[in-house]
């Protein structure tokens, strides 16, 4: 039985095509995915900026909204980028140690993110439902302890499939049709048995997510009980504010994204073009729009936001 030991096999370069069938698009598709990357660039790191200089934001949940705010930098920069230059100077390569490389951090950005909304789910559990006792439940020991699990959660789920491709032999045309590599993508190209891979690479990030999706729903499940308990509309109304801005980064975040892994999985019939360029919209879009919301939603950022354009307007 031959070894899966082989390096010669792994070490020539891969190529990303782009998106088959779209290339005579590939130049305009391309524009709106710049836009996209400047945006998601300008708006997370004026979130970063501003909840490090504000004292006022150093609190829990905008620890949690900057810990997203730099897992989204990390998505944004680890695809975007290769993507519009694909799209503007036609297919790419990239060495398998770099296939490799930008594979774990787009896993590991996703994982990343789904932990951290599961931890703001959380936090708004305690603001609204022990209002009087958060800031003794949500302490900076059990942030940090929060935050180490996220990181250690996401590691030990993703690191696993470097490897399930570095025992891989690759002895074919090393053509990726997509614009990034992610890990069944690059395990298809292996002339050996991958069974393990699709096993892996579905069954476990997808129970992961799916746990955290669970859990995000009982939380906003008793969140929701304890604001219809509330005395009166006012109080209400507010709690309810607390929590919109992150629902609306939930359902951005996972609805894309479940249905690209759904339609890639299930969705035989639909177009392999429609599926490469529904991956680009989950990984471009909700690290965009992500600031946008906290920023028009949340009234101490937009108030900070605001300042320094319009200081007499502040209210």
């Amino acid at each position: 039985m031959t070894t899966f030991n082989l390096s010669s096999f792994n070490s020539g370069p891969f190529i990303l095509l782009g998106i088959p069938g779209l290339e005579e698009f590939h130049v305009w598709i391309g524009i709106p995915f710049f836009i996209i990357y400047l945006v998601a660039l300008a708006g997370n790191s004026v979130l970063l900026y501003l909840i490090s200089m504000e004292r006022s934001l150093h609190q829990p949940m905008f620890f949690f909204l900057s810990m997203l705010a730099a897992t989204d930098l990390i998505l944004s920069n680890t695809c975007v980028p290769k993507t519009f230059s694909i799209f503007w100077l036609g297919p790419q390569e990239i060495t398998f140690s770099g296939c490799l490389t930008q594979m774990f951090f787009l896993h590991y950005s996703f994982a990343m993110d789904s932990a951290i909304l599961l931890a703001m789910a959380f936090d708004r559990y305690v603001a609204v439902c022990f209002p009087l006792r958060y800031t003794t439940i949500l302490t900076r020991q059990i942030i940090t302890k929060i935050v180490m699990a996220i990181v250690s959660r996401s590691f030990c789920i993703i690191f696993p499939c470097v490897f399930l491709l570095k025992r891989l032999p690759f002895c074919r045309t090393l053509i990726i049709p997509h614009t990034y590599c992610e890990h069944i993508g690059i395990a298809q190209l292996a002339c050996a048995d991958i069974s393990i891979n699709i096993w892996y690479g579905f069954a476990v990030p997808v129970m992961t997510v799916t746990s955290d999706l669970i859990l995000i729903g009982i939380s906003y499940t008793l969140i929701l009980r304890a604001i219809f308990n509330l005395p009166s509309r006012d109080a209400r109304q507010k709690a309810l504010n607390t929590c919109g801005s992150h629902v609306c980064v939930i359902l951005i975040f996972y609805t894309p994204a479940m249905f690209s892994v759904l339609t890639h999985r299930f969705g035989h019939n639909i177009p392999h073009s429609f599926h490469i360029l529904t991956a680009n919209l989950y990984v471009a879009i909700p690290p965009a729009l992500n600031p946008i919301i906290y920023g028009v939603k949340t009234k101490q950022i937009r108030e900070k936001i605001i300042l320094p354009f319009f200081p007499k307007g502040n209210h």
